[in-house]
């Protein structure tokens, strides 16, 4: 039996754990046998050493396998699950989801809360009156057999240990980890239960990781993860530098999922929704090749079943399905302020955090995990980087249920905003696929 000194010496001088030395560790933080101490002694010694590729994945499927692991075996075909690192404006997974169960693609997914100034899934989801997302995993898993899909919140007991650690590294300065980061989110989206995961890893100002070296890394991290543990994994590298869509805040952005649903919307938004979906569809086998994925995604929005197919999945758990018929049904926050143009020329930066900063301000976002959350608070983009506007142009309108919020948010946005007299470059939202070879 492997002892923890035993385990921090070896880590400490660079040297590779065995599988049954990461699983002491493990079983350790799980059973209180391993104090706070040792852990975050662990912890730095990682982040200073490093893992390689078989260490990472026992840690992985450790954190995994210690407390409980959702069964989706009921659920017939390959279920086929969806990460995002955190973006702005990022809707994707409202429309994805319904698009794929649309294609036959059974979707049980479980999704987070919004922190800072990344939105969460739920939160969403949560503007929709009536809607749970607090459904017992029998009753979540009825619900993937009857429609194909279902959106809840994870449960505590998924991957604790993960969850342990984490609050570890945020005060240790241990957070910057490769094989950390790449390890705490993969063991929970195996202990989610999915047969195949596709990983949207955001890159840029509004993201996580800030350069594509850095996003590369982590992506071919997960992948390689989700390969040695029997996952068909993908990840999909993209820009996260501008805000995703035109819309921030909970019930505006499930206003444009509609939008985007309805093969309408912003167009960046809806290109990279049909790339992720038709991923999630190749993965799932039902398509042979990636073109004729894409093709099944693009016509199930023309033909309307996408859409129906997330009005179905709101009335399955308790949400009025008015609001996704007719979404301008969602109360909208009161007071608003609009954001001119300083200048005539083109916005050169409209920097995706600063925009998620001031949505925060405006109380569409928390920024802890007790605060409230304004779900009609929020900005509209009527432009976005790379844009030509003129002088006194309005650029966005921001609400809040306050003047001085309002004011609060405008301060932010501005300092998110530059526009100037030369044209930027504005790439394609997906900047690279990444899958084991």
């Amino acid at each position: 039996m492997a002892d923890m000194l035993t385990i921090l010496e070896t880590k400490k001088r660079g040297g590779k754990l065995a599988p049954e030395e990461i699983a002491c560790f493990v079983h350790g933080v799980y059973d209180g046998s391993v104090p706070d101490y040792q852990a975050a002694a662990f912890l730095m010694a990682v982040r200073l050493m490093g893992m390689d590729e078989a260490e990472t994945a026992a840690l992985t499927l450790e954190m995994a396998r210690t407390g409980a692991q959702a069964d989706l075996s009921a659920i017939p075909g390959v279920k086929v699950d969806k990460h995002s690192t955190g973006g702005v404006g990022d809707l994707t997974t409202l429309v994805a989801v319904p698009l794929c169960a649309a294609c036959g693609v059974p979707v049980a997914k479980m999704s987070g809360r919004a922190l800072g100034h990344t939105g969460g899934t739920l939160d969403k989801l949560a503007a929709i009156p009536g809607l749970r997302t607090d459904l017992s995993m029998e009753a979540f898993v009825r619900q993937v057999q009857r429609i194909g899909c279902a959106v809840i919140g994870q449960t505590g007991d998924l991957a604790p240990v993960d969850k342990a650690l984490y609050a570890l590294r945020d005060v240790t300065a241990t957070v910057e980890s490769l094989p950390l980061i790449a390890s705490s989110i993969m063991s929970k989206k195996i202990a989610a239960g999915a047969d195949a995961i596709l990983l949207d890893v955001k890159m840029g100002s509004g993201a996580f990781m800030k350069t594509l070296e850095d996003s590369r890394a982590l992506a071919r991290e997960m992948v390689r993860i989700g390969s040695q543990v029997g996952r068909r994994t993908v990840a999909l590298i993209t820009d996260m530098d501008m805000p995703l869509g035109s819309r921030i805040g909970n019930a505006l952005e499930v206003q444009e999922a509609v939008e985007v649903l309805s093969g309408k919307g912003d167009r960046r938004l809806r290109a990279l929704c049909l790339e992720l979906s038709a991923n999630m569809i190749y993965l799932g086998g039902h398509a042979p090749d990636m073109p004729k994925a894409r093709a099944k995604a693009v016509e199930a929005v023309r033909s309307g079943r996408a859409l129906e197919k997330l009005r179905r999945m709101v009335e399955a758990q308790g949400g009025d399905p008015s609001y996704i018929t007719n979404p301008e049904k969602f109360t909208i926050s009161p007071a608003c302020v609009e954001i001119a143009a300083p200048q005539t020329g083109y916005i050169t930066r409209l920097d995706a955090e600063g925009c998620g900063l001031a949505a925060v301000e405006l109380g569409a976002g928390r920024e802890t995990k007790e605060s409230l959350i304004d779900f009609g608070a929020g900005i509209v983009l009527l432009h976005n980087k790379g844009d030509r506007v003129e002088q006194g142009q309005p650029i966005a309108r921001l609400y809040a249920q306050s003047e001085a919020q309002c004011r609060r948010g405008a301060e932010r946005f501005l300092q998110a905003l530059e526009v100037g007299q030369t044209e930027p470059q504005t790439g394609p939202m997906l900047v690279e696929r990444v899958a084991e070879k």
